[in-house]
């Protein structure tokens, strides 16, 4: 089944609004995009549209968390990551259970360019004390991570896709706040991957293993705090390491591996995503091609990766 990470969020914040009386949700005028409407059309005295505001939507949120409340925020996250200086004082610095819901990441957003592509947003996320970052892999694994936040009481940043994503996960999946989620066994590397990728890279394993190529395939869903321990085991155990991404190679996945690695596992490691551009604007599919992130594209590099 195809579906977008947004779309499976909006319908389990909606079904938890329910049995959940403390949780409000904001949104900047993005509702019918980000999904959060679903949830403001049951409950519209818990759902606040804040208009193109998204400082003040953090700071309301922010002042709600400390009272008593779970409030989830929402917007494309470029717009909303972009306000980091309010998220580092308004959330992070005083620990408010904000949970921060950015959409539309990576060039997997499309034709509506550049400027709507967030490929900062877990560098930059990542880089606050007690800000937890997520990202899904799939409509069941968005839907358990969607449960679990809504019960947490840390601040955390929640990123999904506007463009559907095949799913890789059964109905009995249980997910594991930080814990690597291991899709494929193998011994040749380990490829850790996160998000909309998951799939694309699933699939490209699955076809180099027929070419004699045995690659693990790890989601890590939960980039911080990220499973330490696991990755070390992962690398020692088959001495390559590969990181797929839609989301700059700097201070993304590929960053935070990279930082494991040269502490406690030095070994090579292949960072897949995108190269310190921009972005463009062009179909998903087009671009997942040019980027070298669909599934050709990540058989290409693993390929020439084994072969050094």
């Amino acid at each position: 089944m195809m579906k977008s990470t947004r779309v499976s969020f909006g319908e389990q914040l909606a079904e938890l609004g329910e049995s959940i009386p403390e949780l409000v949700v904001f949104d900047a005028d993005l509702g019918k995009s980000t999904q959060s409407l679903m949830f403001g059309k049951k409950f519209p005295d818990r759902f606040y549209e804040m208009g193109i505001q998204e400082q003040n939507m953090i700071g309301a949120a922010a002042g709600m968390a400390l009272m008593g409340k779970r409030p989830f925020i929402c917007s494309f996250s470029t717009f909303v990551t972009g306000r980091f200086e309010t998220i580092r004082m308004s959330i992070a610095y005083s620990n408010a259970n904000v949970k921060i819901v950015g959409t539309h990441c990576g060039v997997g957003v499309g034709e509506d360019g550049y400027s709507q592509m967030a490929l900062e947003d877990i560098a930059t996320m990542r880089s606050l004390a007690n800000m937890q970052v997520l990202q899904p892999a799939d409509d069941i694994e968005t839907k358990a991570m969607v449960r679990y936040l809504a019960q947490s009481t840390q601040p955390a940043f929640l990123r999904l896709t506007r463009q559907k994503v095949e799913t890789v996960h059964s109905n009995d999946y249980l997910f594991e706040f930080g814990k690597a989620d291991v899709l494929k066994e193998g011994s040749d590397a380990v490829l850790f991957c996160t998000g909309g990728v998951v799939a694309h890279s699933l699939n490209a394993a699955k076809q180099l293993e027929q070419e004699g190529s045995s690659i693990r395939v790890v989601n890590i869903h939960t980039i911080k705090p990220i499973d330490v321990s696991y990755i070390v085991k992962a690398t020692k155990e088959t001495g390559k390491v590969i990181t797929v991404e839609d989301h700059s190679i700097i201070g993304g996945l590929g960053g935070a591996v990279a930082e494991i690695l040269s502490e406690l596992a030095p070994t090579f490691l292949k960072r897949i995503g995108i190269n310190d551009t921009f972005g463009e604007s062009g179909s998903p599919s087009d671009l997942y091609e040019k980027y070298q992130i669909d599934e050709t594209g990540i058989i290409k590099q693993v390929k020439a990766f084994l072969a050094m």
